[in-house]
């Protein structure tokens, strides 16, 4: 089926900002880029999804080997125990999760980011439940980048502020990782705008939506 994503300020990673600007996708991967009114007429059997704020590619997060491998993420079944943060250090050699309980977290803690726009991951990951849970979401694993410091990031790519925009053009014939944002511009984005995340399209699936 052809799904035309459409917001009032489409983002293309390389390109400049396309107001009224849409993505059509069919199947997995992109099939054409421009502006919204020229594509639905050209498309008029599309399915639209209108959302909110911009629309770019899926955000990247240049921190997620900790975030994952070294942290617990609770079940929301376990907040009045553990509370919804994330555990680490002490607090996680304490609870001692078996290996059903890691693989749990792990499967949450991608869902947690794909809630924030994330669609690819960089970094070397070695265990099996994170690889597993990565892999059966279909998010993309990229080379590690320079070493971002301490500690446990945020769900957030951009905290920190790391520039968590894909480099990956917006062109016909690439997979269909796209966010929306409910946000005005890039700049708002990358102030705090992920957790304003409305929607994630991975490889033409919509896994994510607010609303």
């Amino acid at each position: 089926m052809l799904t035309l994503h459409t917001a009032p300020l489409l983002l293309p990673p390389g390109a400049g900002p396309l107001p009224d600007g849409a993505v059509l996708v069919q199947g997995e991967a992109v099939l054409a880029v421009g502006p919204r009114a020229e594509l639905a007429a050209a498309h008029p059997g599309a399915r639209t999804r209108a959302w909110p704020g911009l629309l770019t590619t899926g955000l990247t997060h240049a921190r997620a080997v900790p975030l994952l491998e070294s942290a617990y993420h609770p079940d929301p079944r376990e907040y009045d125990l553990l509370g919804d943060a994330p555990l680490t250090g002490d607090a996680l050699a304490r609870l001692a999760p078996d290996r059903t309980r890691w693989a749990g977290s792990a499967r949450r803690g991608v869902q947690r980011l794909l809630r924030h726009g994330v669609t690819r991951v960089a970094g070397t990951f070695t265990d099996p439940a994170v690889r597993s849970a990565l892999a059966r979401a279909g998010v993309t694993v990229v080379s590690p980048r320079a070493a971002l410091g301490e500690g446990v990031p945020s769900f957030d790519p951009f905290a920190g502020g790391h520039d968590a925009l894909s480099g990956v053009p917006l062109v016909p014939g690439v997979r269909a990782d796209l966010a929306a944002f409910d946000v005005p511009d890039a700049a708002a984005l990358r102030d705090g705008g992920a957790a304003a995340c409305v929607a994630t399209v991975l490889a033409g699936r919509l896994v994510h939506r607010a609303r």
